[in-house]
Order: structure tokens, then C-alpha cells, then sequence
């Protein structure tokens, strides 16, 4: 079987020739011949494949704070690749022609991605700009290969996937950036054809054993009330107040016309998540130091950051050289 046939993990046959994915929540029933919800698992003859192990939409070197990781390795480069394929059916969508629908794609062989991240200095290799939950199995193989070359690993992801593979795969990466999309699984129905408790329990089983941050696109009328924005910061707080998130400016794409997100609500949800967040920082807007890193302890810069150039200024063994207070992320 070829490497583009790959025989799927996470799945059980069915009474006539049907099969049953078992990778993340939707747990699709999969008549032969056909997909799951995500496009790369496919039914052929009873088997489920991973359609698209070993193509990629997209690879590309980016400053790890695009992903966005801001106390994960500040100010490198890391090589980022993506597929075709995603389990959410996001109407606001940002990369919708390479998730949603199918984009040209190339062979990347597994054993190349060390020669390419020495190639461009990377310390890092992420998954990112669809879903890489759906393209398990080459994530995982690729992770094993990366770590043995001295590589990290990194996920950007939704957080849909069930519990078992999610226990399989976490010791391979090394960082991740979720996307928690709202506190309403009311938000995750209508906007986003998924549910909101898959994506807790996945950050819950996430955090302290990797790096964990997380990003909340603030969507007009539908994700952005105080109530909305409030039990957002409230289940952080109570995960970890430490935990650096992410509040993203939206803007119109895809099928969603809302108009875009005012950088005032933005600045005010900032304002209250600091008051119960350590480390809270706003996205696709100019700031003026809501992207920088300051001790929670002493108040002391520590990483300044203007778009993605950034500068470790104030950390130095891993702590706050003002105060010495343990500054939370992988800073080396």
C-alpha cells in the first residue's frame, strides 16, 4: 500500500462493508466508497485510509508567534506544513480553500523534514493552516522521526479528537495552540458543525504534559458578550491562570458577513482577562503593549514583540531577572 493509502488508525469495520472512524468526536459511519466529515478518511473496500498521508497544501517557514505561540522558542523560525482536510465546518474560515475544499498538493516524504528544518534553521516543525487532527497518522510518524533529529514539535489545532488517540499522540508534541472557539455549544452547532466538551477535555488532557496556549477568535454577535467572553476567561482561570491566550481580531471570510470585530471590545475583553490571566495578549490588530510579555510577580518586561519581531529582554534562566519569579513557557 502505497504511502498516500496508508491504512487509517482509529477505526472498526462494520456489518456490510461499512466503518466507523474513531479519531475524533463525529465518529463517522463510512459507507464504502466514501468519506468521513473531514474528506481524508475514505471507505475503500471496507478498509479506512488516510488519503492524504504524505501531501501537503502548504509548507512554508513562519516566526513561531504567527502560529500564535508567544512562550514557545520567542523570535524562531519554524517550518510549517498543512494538508487538505479538517473535521469543523467553520462558516468564518480563514483558510477555507485549503480546509474545506481541495487544493493542489505535493509528495513531502517523511524522512525529508529534518534535512528541511537544518535547511532553514528550525527548531521546530508545526502542524498548522488546517486541521492537523485529520492527518493523525502522518503527524504522528512525522513527530516520532522529528524528535529522533532533535526537532519539536508543534500542533495548532481545533482540539476535536476523542480522548484515546489524543493519549497516543501528545508525547510526540511538544506544543500546541487550540483554538477554543466559545464557551456555547450553541457557537460550536451553529457555526462550526461540532460540539464545545470534546475541545475542553482535549485541553484539560493537554495541559502540564506540553506547552499549552490558546486562541479565541472574537467573532461580532455571536462569540463576543461579556457572558460569552467571561466564562471564557473564567474556565482558563480555573485550569491555570498561566495558560497564555489569545484574542484574536475577526474579520469577514468564508460565508460569515459580520462586520469585523471593533479593536475597542477587544482592548476591553484584554482588560478584564488581565485581571484573573497572567499572560494575555491581542491578535491581527497594531497594540501598543498588549502583545508584549510583562512578570506577573514585578510587572517587568520581559518579551517585547512589535508584529513578529520579538526580544527577550527580561527572562533569563527561565525566570523574570527582575524578581526571579519561574516564568511559565520554553524559552530555549
Amino acid at each position: 500500500m502505497s504511502a498516500q493509502r496508508r491504512e487509517a488508525l482509529w477505526y472498526r469495520r462494520l456489518d456490510d462493508g461499512a466503518v466507523q472512524c474513531e479519531l475524533c468526536p463525529h465518529r463517522c459511519v463510512i459507507a464504502p466508497g466514501e468519506a468521513g466529515i473531514c474528506r481524508v478518511r475514505r471507505n475503500e473496500g471496507g478498509t479506512l485510509l488516510a488519503t492524504s498521508y504524505g501531501q501537503t497544501v502548504s509548507l512554508s517557514v513562519d516566526p513561531v508567534e504567527k502560529k500564535p505561540l508567544y512562550h514557545f522558542l520567542p523570535g524562531k523560525p519554524v517550518v510549517s506544513i498543512g494538508h487538505n482536510g479538517c473535521n469543523l465546518r467553520c462558516s468564518f474560515c480563514q483558510n477555507y480553500s485549503i480546509s474545506q475544499l481541495d487544493s493542489p498538493h505535493h509528495e513531502l516524504p517523511l524522512e525529508s523534514l529534518p534535512g528541511i528544518c537544518r535547511q532553514k534553521h528550525s527548531p521546530a516543525l508545526a502542524f498548522t493552516y488546517t486541521e492537523p487532527i485529520t492527518w493523525y497518522e502522518y503527524v504522528l510518524d512525522a513527530s516520532k522521526l522529528l524528535h529522533e533529529h532533535g526537532v519539536r514539535t508543534i500542533m495548532v489545532s481545533n482540539g476535536f479528537i476523542s480522548p484515546e488517540p489524543l493519549d497516543q499522540i501528545i508525547p510526540h508534541i511538544d506544543a500546541w495552540n487550540i483554538d477554543l472557539k466559545a464557551m456555547s455549544d450553541g457557537f460550536y452547532g451553529k457555526l462550526c458543525g461540532a460540539r464545545l466538551d470534546p475541545v475542553l477535555e482535549t485541553i484539560r488532557r493537554v495541559h502540564g504534559r506540553c506547552h499549552l496556549e490558546l486562541t479565541n477568535l472574537v467573532i461580532t454577535g455571536e462569540n463576543d458578550s461579556a457572558e460569552q467572553t467571561e466564562r471564557l476567561i473564567d474556565f482558563i482561570a480555573s485550569l491555570d491562570a498561566s495558560v497564555p491566550v489569545h484574542f484574536s481580531r475577526y474579520f469577514p471570510q468564508y460565508k460569515l458577513t459580520a462586520p469585523a470585530t471593533p479593536e475597542s471590545a477587544l482592548r476591553d475583553i484584554y482588560t478584564r482577562a488581565k485581571r484573573k490571566l497572567n499572560f494575555v495578549y491581542l491578535g491581527n490588530m497594531r497594540t501598543a503593549d498588549e502583545s508584549d510579555t510583562h512578570c506577573p510577580q514585578c510587572g517587568s518586561l520581559l518579551v517585547r514583540r512589535d508584529g513578529y519581531e520579538t526580544a527577550v529582554v527580561g527572562i533569563m534562566g527561565g525566570m523574570c531577572g527582575a524578581c526571579g519569579r519561574l516564568v511559565e513557557g520554553v524559552w530555549a
